[in-house]
């Protein structure tokens, strides 16, 4: 049997020791990261979908913002009609916001007494007028101002899915609001596409409840 040197043991343990040492340690000091969804935004214990949810069949927050051309669209005016808000990017979200935009202007199921529909942006009016100059459509359709993205905010639309600069800016969610003020439908698409006949289906449902 070969003689085993006693110094190749010892150093052996030492290796061993040394090894476990470092993986102790390193686990102690492991950084946490965040996780993230496939856009880089933070996934909370709540996700935001659940948070939207938390806004449906209560009263609608209270907003009045202006169009262009310095009209103004309240909450509490607007009872008697339900309320369909597009809160969306606005001039930097091209082409999918525009085109919603211009599908609600042209789709005639939404253009009666009613029902009214309001994209909301955050643009000032004067930097929203290129986006109408490059599509002259979207001069056809009701778009109200929110400054500071202060409404965005109280409805919770700056922390959606959807959103591409998440905390700051709404991506693209709809939120349907009845002839009482009480937010019925939510809907927040990462994908971008035009929820027009969705929405015909959740004014149906109002419609019937009536």
């Amino acid at each position: 049997m070969a003689k085993i040197n006693t110094s190749t043991i010892i150093i052996a343990m030492l290796i061993v020791i040394v090894v476990g040492l470092l993986i102790v340690n390193g686990s102690k000091n492991k950084i946490n990261v965040p996780a993230v969804d496939e856009r880089g935004h933070p996934i909370a214990a709540n996700s935001s979908a659940a948070l939207l949810e938390n806004f449906k069949n209560k009263p609608a927050p209270e907003f009045a913002l202006a169009d262009k051309d310095g009209k103004i669209y309240s909450l509490n005016e607007l009872r008697g009609k339900n309320v369909i808000l597009f809160f969306n990017e606005g001039l930097m979200c091209y082409p999918a916001c525009w085109d919603q935009i211009v599908a609600f202007a042209k789709d005639e199921r939404f253009n009666n007494a009613d029902t009214i529909v309001l994209s909301v942006v955050v643009d000032p009016p004067e930097e929203w007028q290129k986006a109408v100059e490059q599509m002259p459509e979207l001069g056809e359709a009701t778009v109200i101002f929110d400054k500071n993205a202060a409404v965005s905010k109280r409805f919770g639309m700056l922390t959606t899915a959807s959103s591409m600069h998440y905390g700051s800016l709404p991506g693209h969610t709809y939120v349907l609001i009845n002839k009482e003020g009480i937010i019925k439908h939510i809907f927040d698409d990462p994908n971008m596409s035009i929820h027009n006949n969705q929405l015909v289906l959740e004014l149906e449902k109002l419609s019937q409840n009536q």
